[in-house]
């Protein structure tokens, strides 16, 4: 069973108001991308994240999404356009910017502390910081009492917290997650959607913004202030849709629903009844 993470204050009251008064932390401008020799994946692609706000990225499969993701992260260059944080350009991965995989990316020899503490002991911190520093993310995502077991004692829905705790233990600004959920029970997936928000922005963390791709608009208007949608061939953002719903978000909540039927309608698809 899942353990849950302690209280905390958030960094956002979540109201899309907050994206006329914050300046860009992390920025698109005018991204493509294609692969020699083939048709462009995508074409102009701009969007922005602002201070303590989440944003998701939302499309047909296939479009480009995770791509989008990568080359946020400069995992992956470019065709043309630039991405930049707080203003400056990103040529390079960057600690600053992490990346939470649709997989579950946890090492199975590895325990959950040694698995969080991977990604601080190439740079020049002391296995002690490292370990402090490790023992600091995992009690902030509520697994501080088994940072000694393995991965496979543990939950999907642990190890997932596990990978999230070791994007935030960088002191990223940024945290980019690839559909975190996707491959985790409704009912485990159901109880991170509730905690994710608080996870990516206790006051502990260094993280100004995050940024979620997923294929459940549920989900998405859950989670989101904003959300960019992609949709063409090739893919362009066609709309951007502000929600603007008090939080914790949950589907009987008035208005839900509505925004769940305006994402539908902006991939042009007719949303499931019932």
């Amino acid at each position: 069973m899942d353990q849950n993470p302690p209280s905390s204050n958030l960094k956002n009251s979540g109201t899309s108001q907050l994206r006329f008064e914050n300046t860009s932390v992390l920025e698109a401008q005018s991204l493509c991308f294609g692969f020699p020799n083939l048709k462009p994946v995508f074409n102009n692609v701009s969007l922005k994240t602002h201070k303590d706000e989440f944003i998701a990225i939302i499309g047909p499969s296939g479009i480009g999404k995770s791509i989008l993701l990568r080359i946020l992260a400069q995992l992956i260059p470019p065709t043309s356009g630039k991405v930049l944080l707080n203003g400056i350009p990103v040529v390079h991965p960057s600690a600053k910017i992490g990346l939470v995989h649709q997989s579950i990316a946890t090492f199975p020899w590895m325990t959950a502390l040694d698995n969080v503490k991977l990604v601080l002991l190439g740079g020049k911190m002391s296995d002690e910081a490292a370990t402090q520093t490790a023992e600091r993310m995992l009690e902030m995502v509520g697994l501080k009492s088994v940072e000694d077991e393995y991965p496979k004692e543990m939950s999907g829905g642990m190890r997932q917290r596990v990978a999230i705790a070791r994007a935030l233990s960088a002191s990223p600004e940024v945290i980019l997650l690839d559909e975190p959920f996707v491959h985790l029970d409704e009912l485990t997936a159901n109880r991170l959607r509730k905690e994710i928000y608080d996870l990516v922005f206790q006051t502990e963390t260094s993280l100004k913004s995050a940024v979620l791709v997923s294929h459940n608009l549920h989900e998405v208007v859950q989670l989101a202030d904003c959300v960019y949608i992609m949709n063409g061939s090739p893919a362009t953002i066609v709309n951007e849709v502000n929600i603007d719903l008090p939080r914790p978000r949950n589907e009987r909540q008035p208005g839900f629903l509505d925004y769940v039927d305006r994402l539908y309608e902006g991939l042009n698809l007719v949303p499931p009844k019932g």
